[in-house]
């Protein structure tokens, strides 16, 4: 490159007319200049190609190759992000905090002075995608349950606990806090329609592994999150199948199962489906089903079948199912054939009012109750101006079986009959988008089906966090 300028002189020099001298070394030195910015450039251009064969960055390098590698850098790392973002689309986190607050009256606690007790729980859980095959789609759910505290001692009662979050795990010494797996589930997703799965309105679902039952029956839109709604354990759930024992769950609530899952939303507001669900109970054998070392054998059969429905255009859900458990323990510590029917229900009667109602009636089985009857409400806060709050009522009554009624009085030393009732009232309190308070009272009354027995007063408050 560096000859070209010469060349070129010659070249004129030979065959153009002869120039004035002056011309000439004006010539001469304007080829010289442009040769010295042609080397000039190549060196720059060698500068660039040695800066831009490394990613490591210099001082020293042109500043066009620095700002190239700052370009090159930014776009990788929105290229990470991106890859990143699309690793975690479907997963999905939740996390909470719940801590209690109880005393009891000294007639109504086990010790028979006045009592009260603080506890905490906390709950993760992690929802992660599960592989499709077809139009058919996998979740994977992880729960991860710790606290401290089993809540304040009761004297007998039908009533399993008046809080409900109260979680300690029994192996670890009460000065620990220890957490278990509480859930670890794998369902299915399977459309029954051909063309695309957003546009199947039938869907087949199918879920194993270890679950908490009331997940996938007896759910009620205003009694069943005892972090959130009420404490008292016969407002959770049915309480044939949780106070009562019916579900046969392992000592935190979960049991390892199969569910068959049926869900038709053709008619919007009027969905309705069908379930079925087999678990492993825990009885009263050495190998326990519900906590995965017993046999599979007289296992508890769940069927239910719920329908959505629109009353005056507000939401509602009905659901109707029936129960066996081949390891059903009664009061007596022996193991029955038990078998009970029960319905829920949730109703909105106006745009703040929610009602809800649950019947449990056991049919075979020797148990301590063999009716139950709750019914409540939770109103709206926008009435006075605090749309997230909400003000919760239930009552509840569980009659006295008439086996119990004959053998109470030899095994406890009092003759049970007739009903034990309950009352709760809380008021939610939404502090901000993340944390409430909740007052909570609760009167039990004729605990046990002791008619001599003066009734039971819970006084309490809860808070909570998460997301």
């Amino acid at each position: 490159m560096r000859y070209k300028p010469l060349c070129l002189l010659l070249t004129l020099a030979f065959a153009t007319p002869v120039f004035a001298a002056d011309d000439v070394k004006t010539l001469s030195a304007e080829l010289k200049r442009l040769s010295e910015r042609i080397e000039q450039l190549e060196k720059q251009n060698k500068e660039m190609e040695n800066a831009l064969a490394t990613d490591r960055v210099s001082e020293q390098e042109p500043e066009t190759a620095t700002r190239l590698k700052a370009v090159e850098f930014q776009t990788l790392s929105m290229q990470k992000q991106a890859r990143q973002i699309e690793a975690l689309e479907g997963i999905t986190v939740g996390a909470s905090l719940t801590s209690v607050i109880q005393g009891v009256n000294g007639r109504g606690s086990a010790s028979g002075d006045g009592e009260s007790r603080a506890n905490y729980r906390g709950d993760i859980s992690v929802t992660l995608p599960g592989g499709e095959m077809g139009n058919t789609e996998g979740k994977i759910f992880t729960q991860l349950r710790f606290g401290q505290g089993n809540g304040v001692s009761l004297r007998p009662t039908y009533t399993g606990t008046p809080n409900s979050t109260g979680f300690q795990v029994g192996s670890v010494a009460s000065d620990d806090s220890f957490g278990v797996i509480a859930q670890a589930w794998y369902q299915l997703k399977v459309p029954l329609s051909d063309g695309r799965k957003e546009d199947a309105r039938e869907h087949v679902y199918v879920t194993f592994g270890k679950i908490d039952p009331f997940v996938f029956f007896d759910q009620n839109s205003i009694a069943d999150d005892e972090s959130t709604k009420f404490l008292n354990n016969v407002f959770v759930h049915n309480p044939l199948l949780d106070s009562g024992g019916d579900i046969g769950s392992d000592a935190y609530g979960f049991e390892p199962g199969i569910i068959v899952q049926y869900k038709n939303t053709r008619n919007k507001g009027a969905d309705w489906g069908l379930s079925l669900g087999v678990f492993s109970p825990s009885g009263t054998r050495t190998d326990n089903g519900a906590n995965f070392n017993g046999s599979l054998g007289d296992p508890l059969v769940i069927v239910q079948a719920e329908r959505a429905v629109r009353w005056n255009y507000l939401p509602g859900n009905y659901r109707l199912y029936v129960w066996r458990n081949g390891q059903g323990v009664g009061y007596d510590d022996i193991e029955r054939n038990h078998t009970g029917i029960g319905v829920s229900m949730d109703q909105k009667v106006t745009d703040n009012l929610t009602l809800f109602g649950r019947y449990g009636h056991e049919m075979s089985g020797k148990v301590m109750f063999d009716r139950a009857i709750t019914a409540g409400a939770e109103l709206a806060g926008s009435k006075w101006g605090r749309a997230a709050d909400s003000l919760g009522m239930a009552f509840g009554a569980l009659r006295t079986s008439s086996d119990f009624h004959d053998d109470s009085l030899s095994l406890y030393g009092y003759q049970a009959s007739g009903w034990e009732k309950q009352i709760e009232i809380y008021y939610r309190f939404r502090v901000n988008s993340r944390f409430e308070l909740t007052p909570d009272i609760q009167r039990i009354i004729r605990p046990g089906g002791d008619r001599s027995a003066s009734g039971v007063t819970v006084v309490g408050l809860r808070a909570k966090v998460g997301f």
